[in-house]
């Protein structure tokens, strides 16, 4: 009896030890590594972080994929800002913003940023930068506020026919990511996440590689992911990467974000194009390109242009090419104003 108490006083005391350790963890993260932005409250309560860099008019507006913060955008956002008033941000129950309070659909994330860029103070007109799910978002938020829009850039936007329900083959994929996303959710709590994401990205890496070893297969091949896409960022942004992944609510987030695909792949289908606002497509060398019926599906003025030298993440593998793709966009705006003008 007295070794079986011994034990069980042992395991408390780690919990508690790393139930603690997380906790002054991501204190110390937040007070590190939010300040270069600003806290935004919007009249529901939710709370949203985003940086601005640059001045000027239009406003350049950055959404991430479906898993990533403001941080994908760190360095083209930089470069950007040389010219043009820019703005990233964390969408809900992801990065530094509260919890989210409605299932991970590009209306309601469209809706929740309108609101949030009205409670900031920024006015439009806007050029749209998304990539991935975010792509998505910002093709709904160009439906629902038309008149707020310039342009819309698209970096290899996520192609919902390739999802449930239109595609079911993915299904186990999006269950065992929303399963695994809920299992962490406990680990982060008590700090075991802190320990793995913080040895991959901010020391040897021993540790995670030992921790994916144990998980198998499936493990390395995630870790390897992380590593090749993480890798491709600045790494002065390695370390916030690690804060955020070490927090149980980016986990929550997730699961909401991978449980909503198929809800969101149902909207999407039912959305009509965009009308009368240019589309820059840009589309991987990798992937095949779309047809003139699914470029008719997203708008009926969009310009594919073909990243031959990148895969999935063409902003971090060809930046100039979405630079030059927001270039394009000002000019274009510019342009349409002398007109008005003239």
């Amino acid at each position: 009896m007295y070794v079986l108490l011994a034990i069980i006083g042992f395991l408390l005391s780690l919990l508690l030890i790393g139930f603690l350790y997380q906790w002054i963890g991501s204190h110390y993260d937040w007070m590190r590594y939010s300040s270069p932005g600003r806290y935004v409250k919007t009249s529901n309560g939710s709370r949203f972080y985003l940086l601005e860099k640059g001045i000027g008019t239009p406003t350049i507006l950055f959404e991430a994929g479906i898993a990533a913060t403001n941080l994908n955008w760190r360095e083209l956002q930089n470069t950007v800002a040389d010219f043009a008033h820019t703005v990233a941000y964390d969408r809900s129950g992801l990065g530094w913003s509260s919890r989210s309070l409605s299932p991970r659909t590009p209306g309601n994330i469209a809706q929740e940023l309108h609101n949030m860029l009205a409670a900031a103070g920024i006015k439009p007109p806007f050029i749209l930068v998304g990539h991935s799910f975010g792509g998505l978002v910002m093709r709904r938020y160009a439906l629902l506020y038309p008149e707020d829009v310039l342009g819309v850039v698209l970096v290899d936007p996520m192609r919902p026919e390739e999802w449930p329900p239109l595609d079911p083959s993915k299904q186990a994929m999006l269950d065992r990511g929303s399963k695994l996303s809920r299992i962490a959710i406990p680990i982060a709590r008590f700090g075991l996440a802190r320990l793995a994401v913080t040895s991959l990205l901010c020391r040897s890496g021993r540790l995670s590689e030992k921790l994916a070893g144990a998980a198998g297969n499936g493990g390395r091949h995630v870790l390897s992911r992380i590593k090749d896409e993480v890798g491709k960022m600045p790494q002065e942004v390695w370390p916030v990467v690690a804060a955020h992944w070490s927090r149980p609510g980016y986990y929550a987030g997730m699961s909401n974000h991978v449980s909503s695909v198929p809800d969101t792949v149902r909207e999407m289908q039912d959305a009509g194009p965009i009308q009368n606002i240019p589309v820059i497509l840009l589309t991987p060398g990798s992937s095949k390109p779309l047809c003139e019926q699914g470029l008719s599906r997203i708008g009926n003025n969009v310009q594919q242009v073909i990243a031959y030298q990148s895969a999935h993440w063409i902003h971090l593998d060809e930046p100039d090419l979405v630079i030059d793709s927001i270039r394009s966009m000002l000019a274009h705006a510019s342009e349409e104003a002398i007109a008005v003008n003239a």
